[in-house]
């Protein structure tokens, strides 16, 4: 339970006089996975997506949902920044979760996958166990466009994977795979000996399987790992602190003026109001000329040309030094 890893052995015990048990209706039944993000709840079931708010965890409420059927027997949720990446019977799905209570579906943003389980999303990297076929590496750069970038399957060792959890070693980078029959795999993924650029921020992987661990019946999951320094989630609640010190990680409001316009309504304090997302685009130089994908030509900013600064003539000082006074010689 990653929710008592807190150091503290005496705190690993759950009490049925303080558990709460949810499930309105019946909706929440059949529940396949359940992602945490800050303090709402990302859980699928059969019928598609609930968001939860847990904020008081005594008294949890289904906050939002997608469940129009866009999701086909959903598997696995995963949040990272705006989205949400989903399995589900057609492979892997990509949602928006801008307003992390209204997930909004992107139709142009599936890979097909035959056999799509479990997943983790690693910075622009996804991996997902995709059953006979191996683990499915797809690029998310631009979540909206994402593209497969690999099949690996290790030459068809990895015929039966069901999870994976990502961690990294010192400047190397693996994949923990739950190959079902197979046991559990080890696939070495960045290391600075076989990607160039490995110290980069997200460079490509170049799987490797380096081990493997025989299990006594068939490996169906790997447990996630426990994120160390200073971390805050995704309502800008801080996790843990192994450790350190130092400055502590921003609050909600303040991540969101990296990506979204501020507008301030009149009144005593000036009350900030969520604006619109900031948007790029791609550029191409073509000719010593800069043209947006959009058509726009991109001129440089004049640069002010700066003043001629008047040259400075020495000038006598206005007290006349004192004289050094001439040692009395001695007799």
């Amino acid at each position: 339970m990653a929710t008592l890893v807190d150091g503290n052995p005496d705190n690993n015990f759950l009490k049925e006089s303080e558990t709460v048990r949810f499930n309105p209706n019946g909706a929440l039944t059949d529940a396949t996975f359940v992602a945490a993000a800050g303090h709402r709840l990302y859980l699928t079931t059969p019928r598609g997506l609930y968001v939860i708010d847990v904020s008081d965890p005594t008294h949890p409420r289904i906050a939002g949902e997608l469940t129009n059927g866009f999701l086909k027997n959903p598997r696995c949720v995963a949040i990272q920044f705006r989205y949400g990446f989903i399995t589900d019977d057609q492979g892997l799905k990509i949602v928006d979760l801008t307003e992390p209570t209204r997930p909004i579906p992107l139709p142009r943003a599936t890979i097909i996958l035959n056999h799509a389980e479990r997943l983790y999303v690693a910075r622009t990297y996804a991996y997902i166990a995709n059953g006979p076929e191996g683990l499915a590496i797809v690029d998310i750069e631009n979540p909206e466009r994402p593209r497969l970038a690999q099949m690996f399957n290790a030459g068809g060792a990895l015929n039966d994977t069901r999870a994976v959890q990502i961690g990294s070693v010192s400047a190397s980078q693996f994949a923990l795979v739950a190959d079902g029959r197979n046991g559990l795999r080890v696939v070495q993924l960045i290391s600075p000996d076989t990607v160039a650029g490995a110290q980069g921020f997200s460079p490509r992987p170049n799987p490797k399987l380096i081990a493997t661990y025989p299990t006594k019946g068939e490996t169906i999951c790997v447990s996630r790992g426990l994120e160390r320094d200073r971390v805050v989630d995704e309502t800008g609640g801080q996790t843990v602190v192994f450790g350190r010190r130092g400055s502590r990680p921003f609050h909600l409001d303040e991540m969101e003026r990296f990506y979204r316009r501020s507008t301030f309504a009149e009144g005593k304090d000036f009350e900030r109001r969520k604006g619109e997302l900031y948007r790029v685009e791609d550029v191409t130089l073509s000719g010593g000329v800069l043209t947006t994908k959009g058509g726009e030509v991109l001129s440089p900013l004049a640069m002010p040309t700066p003043s001629p600064q008047p040259m400075m003539l020495p000038v006598e000082p206005e007290v006349e030094p004192s004289p050094i006074p001439t040692p009395t010689p001695k007799r």
